[in-house]
């Protein structure tokens, strides 16, 4: 329930704070005092669309503050706890800002969040039925979402599933449509990689083979020069044994060796300097040792190389084609073998989606058959509903009814012998029609009913599906315009009977509407021309009949129009207590 809210800088309002409570709430005033910026600013307060031509002249931006009791286990407390809101006592706070340029912000519970949530969260505190909702229900679309409402759970439960299964058949016929489609496009893509997959396996390369070869490839291309200077490091080492005076390292290291030996014991440096030339002598003679083993295995094989260089020109060819690498190449035939599994198993992937086509469209034509059924069971207590409001409404000949309908269509849903075009909402078209009075043929309601009956009509079917609708609050914003004498006696029982059971809150100019109410609030401005804070008054019973005779005959003191008030307000009492 909305408990207060407050709006700053919002179209003729400065600063206006409204205190609100349960059952029938009515808000009057001048025309163009700003009644309907109290609406707008409901709206903006659960994530209405706000832009910078609804900020007040002269002012940096606009503001709407809005205090809600919540219940703390139901799903509006949910989604606030969820996007990170604090609740105050079971209550709570809503903000939503709109700069001079435009920009809006919006705050829930102390937390700034998209203006989105608030949108989320409108379905489960409020209903806002005005003049401009009347228009988008007089679109089928929003007739069919409408009844749907109405329905229940006997079509939002079957419906949830249907949509779910059309979406899946979506997918499924997409798949069938894209495989089928390029059929010859996918059989060139299979046989390319079938070509490849057997190169690569023909040639079977392995892990670092590449590197390897270059190494083989490098060392036999100069193999002469390796073995000549594997030898003259030997011989330098060792000496030349052909050489009559030939000096080598490896005995010039052991003369200087022996020259300390004999001294050794007179000093410990020298002793370790000699212990190093004798490690230096046994590493020159493992080096000659290897060299001279290198020399010995290094022999040109011209056969070898040509293979090797074969090889890597294989090798080559396939990195030019599949990857920058060996293990490139063998990524790609990995990828290649399961894209070519997947092309290979077309044949049988089309018989499983067939097949589950086939369960889709059997699981649709069931679901869409219940959710006609439930359709058809509402559209009659809808009409029913809506008729004996009209009755009351001084439209005792008119009758409402509800026609679904639909279409055959040879490649639609098989119900009952017969196939009917379907969609994301089942096989029906919803349209709801009125005969004004006996005789009448039954036509659409844009196409039926003259200004002042369609407002009756479009109040009954507002009050009808109000009263279907799961949410503590309930926002009217002059649905009973065109409308006057009696029918706006009967109007404003309607609406007091509905703020029973929730809070109903009324922006009107009838006062056979206002009388009805168990609390008036009066929009007044100030002589600049705009609402301030005090411009929002909360009227006594002398109060109210001094408005209701304003609103009667545009003079609060008049004697004829007080009467006329105040006989209004005693006839609605009673009419109340009943």
């Amino acid at each position: 329930m909305l408990l207060e809210m407050r709006i700053r800088g919002l179209g003729v309002i400065d600063d206006a704070l409204l205190k609100l409570s349960r059952g029938f709430t009515v808000i009057t005033g001048e025309t163009g005092a700003g009644k309907t910026m109290v609406v707008t600013g409901l709206g903006l307060l659960f994530g209405g669309r706000g832009d910078s031509s609804l900020v007040r002249p002269g002012a940096n931006g606009a503001s709407v503050e809005g205090r809600i009791a919540v219940d703390p286990a139901g799903p509006a407390a949910a989604r606030a706890l969820e996007a990170g809101a604090e609740l105050d006592d079971d209550e709570l706070l809503i903000t939503r800002t709109i700069s001079a340029e435009g920009r809006s912000r919006a705050y829930l519970g102390g937390r700034a969040v998209p203006v989105g949530v608030l949108g989320e969260l409108a379905g489960d505190l409020i209903a806002v039925h005005g003049q401009s909702e009347q228009q988008q229900l007089l679109n089928p679309a929003r007739q069919r979402a409408a009844l749907d409402r109405y329905a229940g759970e006997a079509v939002a439960v079957p419906l949830s599933r249907y949509v779910t299964a059309y979406e899946r058949l979506r997918e499924v016929t997409a798949q069938l449509h894209e495989i089928t489609a390029r059929a010859r496009e996918r059989a060139q893509e299979a046989d390319l990689l079938r070509y490849g997959l057997a190169e690569i396996e023909a040639a079977a390369p392995q892990p670092g083979e590449d590197a390897e070869l270059a190494a083989e490839i490098e060392r036999l291309s100069h193999a002469d020069a390796l073995k000549t200077a594997a030898t003259g490091a030997h011989e330098a080492l060792l000496g030349d044994p052909a050489a009559a005076d030939g000096v080598d390292a490896v005995g010039l290291v052991g003369a200087a060796r022996s020259a300390l030996e004999h001294v050794r014991h007179h000093d410990p440096a020298l002793a370790e300097l000699a212990d190093r030339l004798a490690e230096v002598s046994y590493l020159l003679s493992d080096v000659a040792t290897d060299l001279a083993s290198y020399a010995e295995n290094v022999d040109a094989d011209p056969a070898r190389l040509a293979a090797l260089q074969e090889r890597q020109a294989t090798l080559t060819g396939l990195m030019r084609k599949y990857g920058d690498t060996i293990e490139d190449v063998l990524a790609w035939a990995e990828q290649a073998g399961k894209r070519l599994a997947d092309l290979e198993g077309d044949d049988e992937r089309v018989d499983e989606l067939q097949a589950e086509q086939a369960e889709l469209r059997a699981e649709l034509s069931a679901l869409a058959a219940e959710i006609s059924a439930a359709r058809r069971a509402a559209a009659e207590r809808f009409g029913a509903a809506v008729t004996a409001e009209l009755t009351q409404l001084a439209m005792p000949h008119a009758r409402v009814q509800v026609a679904v309908s639909r279409t055959e269509d040879p490649d639609g849903l098989e119900i009952d012998g017969a196939r009917y075009a379907y969609g994301p909402h089942g096989v029906d078209d919803v349209e709801i029609l009125l005969t004004p009075h006996p005789g009448a043929v039954p036509r659409p309601l844009a196409k039926g009913a003259s200004g002042g009956e369609l407002s009756r009509v479009m109040l009954a079917v507002e009050v009808v599906f109000a009263g279907a609708d799961p949410v503590p609050t309930f926002v009217f914003d002059e649905v009973d315009a065109g409308v006057g004498g009696k029918a706006a006696v009967e109007i404003g029982k309607r609406l007091a009977k509905l703020a029973r059971s929730a809070q109903v809150i009324v922006v009107t100019h009838l006062p056979q509407v206002a009388a009805f109410a168990d609390r008036h609030l009066l929009v007044v401005k100030a002589d600049d021309g705009t609402v301030t804070r005090s411009g929002v008054i909360a009227l006594d019973e002398e109060e109210r009949v001094r408005e209701l005779s304003r609103m009667l005959a545009g003079l609060e003191d008049s004697e004829l129009a007080r009467a006329h008030a105040e006989e209004l307000l005693a006839a609605a009492a009673a009419a109340k207590a009943q």
